[in-house]
């Protein structure tokens, strides 16, 4: 069932100018996607007109609660209402590279929470997709727009670092109890929260990989994907550069507290995140005596950055107006108030006519960095380089 049906999609979206008319964000799934519906209503270059839900209750409760008068129970008339500008995807893993793929083939600006997809073939489908159409493409990976990311990159770029020796991340999660899509899954297959910081700060591309399996998950988690894996850890070699990072991954039977973490090692300064959430990061400075080399860190916010209708959603979300907040939002700790700065990238880079951070090469770089370790994973930490299209 779709509950508004429009003609034609038009092909001439790519050629859209914001002097015309703000764009008309439609938001693809409801439960994480409806974070962003407050942000984008009230981002000055957005206009929110419509929701998509494949359940008519949920999606009549969100369109309600939020006043988004437009809806569709069916992705495909969606993309057939020629009024629609950008669909931003927030539908289950599978589905994240068919949708958009459709989304760029009826002309449309796509955004599409992480990964980009769960099969190389897809990303390499997506990137030629955007590059023959030169509509906008981004994957929304929260960590590079996280206060601590950006308080990072910070330091960086002001040289406080000096040269970055070594990086490394994780992401630990219990998926115990997630919907039937995820029991099994690869850990390497939704690796981006830790691929994104370590290309991210220096804008690496990575080159090849190498990566083990370690332990074993229950024999009735193994069954769906053929992946024995309770934990996964990638080496990654980037492209022109002397560095190297390390990830690593789990999901399942696993005992820790959800944690994504990121560490930067440089030569004047390190950046290491502390070992349980909430607490602040430490800085380590090079030369100084020993007892005065740590200093705990308090994130700042940077809000600032943004435009001032939308800097609330940095530290406020959909949780303040009273609607149950996704899972992945309240494990995540808020996702390090990225929202409104994924959000703002985005419409600004369409708006602009510049690509997005990051674009769909840089995209499928991070999303095969995953599925290239899990397939090295699986022999025995073989090197297995990464797809040209990738590069």
């Amino acid at each position: 069932m779709a509950r508004v049906q429009r003609g034609g999609c038009g092909e001439g979206q790519a050629n859209f100018h914001m002097s015309q008319r703000k764009l008309n964000i439609a938001i693809v799934g409801l439960g994480f996607g409806a974070e962003f519906i407050p942000i984008y209503q009230r981002h000055p270059n957005a206009n929110m007109y419509a929701i998509c839900q494949r359940d008519p209750k949920k999606l009549d409760a969100i369109g309600d609660a939020f006043g988004v008068d437009v809806r569709y129970t069916d992705y495909r008339q969606l993309l057939k209402d020629p009024k629609v500008d950008v669909v931003h995807i927030n539908s289950p893993i599978p589905d994240h590279g068919w949708m958009s793929i459709a989304g760029l083939k009826a002309g449309k600006h796509v955004a599409c929470t992480v990964p980009m997809a769960t099969s190389i073939e897809d990303c390499r489908k997506i990137v030629e997709l955007q590059k023959k159409t030169k509509l906008k493409y981004m994957m929304m990976e929260t960590v590079v727009y996280a206060r601590e990311f950006l308080y990072i990159s910070e330091l960086y770029r002001k040289g406080t670092l000096g040269k970055i020796q070594f990086l490394q991340a994780s992401h630990q999660q219990d998926m115990d109890g997630w919907p039937n899509y995820w029991p099994g899954l690869p850990p390497m297959w939704y690796a981006t929260h830790c691929v994104g910081p370590v290309c991210g700060l220096t804008r690496a591309t990575a080159e090849y990989v190498s990566c083990f399996g370690s332990g074993t998950i229950r024999k009735e988690l193994v069954k769906k994907y053929q992946s024995p894996f309770a934990v996964e850890t990638t080496h990654i070699k980037f492209r022109d550069s002397d560095l190297s990072a390390r990830i690593y991954r789990s999901l399942f039977d696993t005992a820790r507290q959800y944690r994504e973490s990121f560490d930067v090692y440089g030569s004047k300064a390190s950046v290491e995140w502390p070992l349980i959430e909430h607490e602040p990061l430490v800085l380590h400075r090079a030369k100084l005596p020993e007892p005065e080399i740590p200093k705990l860190v308090k994130t700042p916010d940077y809000a600032k950055l943004l435009p001032k209708p939308i800097q609330r959603f940095t530290t406020k979300g959909v949780y303040d107006l009273g609607k149950k907040t996704h899972l992945s939002f309240t494990q995540g700790a808020g996702h390090g108030g990225s929202h409104p700065h994924l959000v703002n990238e985005f419409v600004s880079a369409v708006v602009g006519g510049r690509d997005p951070f990051p674009n769909a090469r840089q995209s499928a770089n991070w999303t095969c960095v995953g599925l290239c370790s899990h397939e090295s994973a699986l022999k025995g930490g073989e090197i297995v380089k990464l797809p040209g299209f990738t590069q």
